[in-house]
């Protein structure tokens, strides 16, 4: 005759049963939509193959036909001779003086937010405390490494990691776009480009030079300005060859500078406006926040590895640097990630609460201390959904005790 006890055992081992078949329909509907994601991504692939071997044909039928109706530019032509400074001759929706020359039109004038910049560079600041910003409200928690560890001795499963995919771009034939770059066509228009435009460069290569800012916002913005009047050119570093003064390493130094500040903001931005859905399977709720922390981390570390090195070519080329410290962007960047610790506590709280699997528990912990390490410690209402974890926890018999 069954007992109270044989009664619970059944009832617990039915829950773990339908526990098990939403999960394996969960993975079924995920493993489809993954091969279905495959088969769309093949066929772009070939469809880029296909566009690949037509263009080709395209581009040696123009080049045959080229060389057979003689129209091949045999001698290079002359590198068009620039006076440096001196306005080129423009057309003639340009005014005219009283003497008959055409005179060029004034240089455009800068944006208003230009005004922003200063003629020296920043003073030296502070010297950086050892935390990130905001770190006051921030505290290690040694409950959680405590925890963590406890957990880890009593499982011994170690996690997956997914393998880095490598995209590999097509190649042309360097040697046949290089043949049909060579003539005259192309080679005209980067002459055209250097007399139609000159005056503009000149204009250009002066505001670089003496471009300083004081916050790495403005640098954003006046190399938003720089590219957005450079789009004229037919080919920007094929015009630039003949402008010898153009002050190529500052230039490169504010875009990357503009770029990697837009791509952390970017990133920032969706991390704290990230929210787990309910009606989300957990397993893509997880994957979605683990993703998100490891670009986080990537950012981070490649630029913590190049920190010095950059800053000191920021300091150099008044560009600002202060962004790239704790003390700056990077730490908001750190401080960010402890949204994520704690949609994921909450989320295999809430989950535990009809779930007894310690796998949660553990995934929920591992998590946990991985965002402890990475921002430094926890703030009061991190730590508040690490101890509702934790007490839960505590009532399956894992008290963080060894």
């Amino acid at each position: 005759m069954p007992t109270g006890n044989d009664g619970a055992t059944a009832s617990f081992l039915k829950r773990q049963f339908e526990a098990s078949l939403l999960t394996i329909t969960s993975l079924e509907k995920e493993n489809k939509e993954l091969k279905q994601e495959i088969n769309r991504l093949k066929t772009q692939i070939n469809t880029l193959k296909a566009h690949d071997v037509e263009r080709k044909t395209i581009l040696w039928k123009k080049l045959q036909n080229t060389v057979d109706s003689g129209k091949v530019i045999d001698e290079p032509p002359q590198k068009p001779k620039l006076q440096i400074d001196v306005p080129l001759k423009k057309s003639t929706s340009n005014h005219v003086e009283g003497n008959g020359m055409i005179l060029p039109k004034p240089p455009p004038s800068p944006p208003q937010w230009l005004q922003r910049r200063v003629s020296a560079p920043p003073p030296p600041p502070p010297p950086l405390p050892s935390t990130p910003v905001g770190s006051k409200a921030v505290q290690r928690v040694p409950a959680v490494m405590e925890f963590y560890r406890s957990l880890m001795k009593r499982d011994t499963q170690k996690e997956n990691k997914n393998g880095a995919t490598g995209f590999v771009p097509v190649l042309y034939s360097r040697d046949m776009i290089g043949e049909i770059e060579n003539r005259s066509t192309y080679l005209t228009s980067i002459k055209s480009d250097v007399e139609k435009y000159g005056e503009l460069l000149n204009f250009l290569i002066r505001e670089v030079e003496s471009a300083a800012f004081m916050e790495i916002s403005d640098v954003e913005a006046f190399v938003k300005w720089v590219d957005g009047e450079l789009s004229c050119l037919v080919d920007e570093r094929a015009v630039l060859k003949h402008f010898p003064q153009w002050p190529e390493r500052k230039a490169d130094a504010l875009r990357e500078a503009a770029f990697s500040y837009r791509d952390l903001k970017d990133l920032q931005s969706q991390v704290l406006a990230f929210k787990s859905c309910p009606k989300q399977p957990l397993i893509q709720s997880l994957r979605k926040m683990q993703a998100l922390q490891d670009r986080l981390e990537s950012s981070i570390s490649g630029l913590e590895r190049t920190r010095e090195a950059t800053s000191k070519k920021y300091k150099e080329l008044q560009i600002p640097w202060q962004w790239l410290m704790d003390t700056g962007v990077v730490g908001e960047m750190k401080l960010s990630s402890l949204k994520l610790a704690r949609e994921c506590m909450k989320r295999i709280a809430k989950e535990l609460e009809s779930n007894e699997s310690g796998d949660l528990l553990l995934q929920g912990v591992r998590f946990a201390y991985r965002v402890h390490q990475f921002a430094g410690g926890f703030d009061t209402e991190t730590m508040h959904a690490f101890e509702e974890l934790k007490e839960i926890g505590s009532r399956r018999g894992y008290n963080g005790k060894t």
